[in-house]
């Protein structure tokens, strides 16, 4: 092996943790990352706007006006959206959720594709007991069939993927 495809070799065997630093736009599938710090829980949600309501632009119908609403609301209820484990005892602390196209109209980078961005905080009153997060966001859009999940905590780092199948984390 020549100093050119080694030096070819670890750029592309690099590569991967590259790409996975900016997570792709694929419809269908989210980026779900889950963090444990104390008794904090946090859970960052990421995904194409086409998963939860079909297309990736301003609602123009009545229909798609109503749908958007809908999404909002559901992405806006904490406890019925993600669960962690009962015993932990979480409750919502915060929550931040982005819709784009709020006031109707496309802003500057979501002309091609738009994203749903959302971050939760939940305070668990015994966070040795919190053993995973369960969503029912399969449920609500089924044209989401993915979450590619990370999770960092006291017991380590880890990854996994949620599916309608398989809809928690367990760490």
């Amino acid at each position: 092996m020549t100093i050119r495809h080694l030096s070819l070799l670890l750029l592309v065997a690099g590569l991967p943790s590259v790409v996975s630093a900016a997570p792709a736009h694929v419809h269908g599938v989210g980026h779900l990352n889950v963090a444990i710090e104390g008794s904090q829980l946090s859970v960052s949600l990421e995904v194409p706007l086409d998963a939860f309501l079909g297309f990736e632009r301003p609602p123009r119908t009545v229909k798609e006006k109503d749908a958007y609403a809908a999404m909002g609301k559901t992405l806006n209820d904490a406890s019925a959206l993600f669960m962690p484990t009962a015993a932990a005892n979480c409750t919502v602390k915060s929550l931040k959720v982005g819709l784009p196209f709020a006031d109707g109209k496309a802003t500057a980078g979501t002309e091609g594709h738009a994203d749903i961005d959302a971050d939760y905080v939940y305070q668990c009153a015994q966070p040795g007991a919190l053993k995973g997060v369960e969503t029912s966001l399969f449920k609500s859009f089924p044209k989401l069939y993915r979450l590619e999940a990370r999770r960092s905590g006291p017991s380590g780092q880890g990854a996994g993927q949620l599916t309608p199948k398989k809809p928690s984390l367990s760490w």
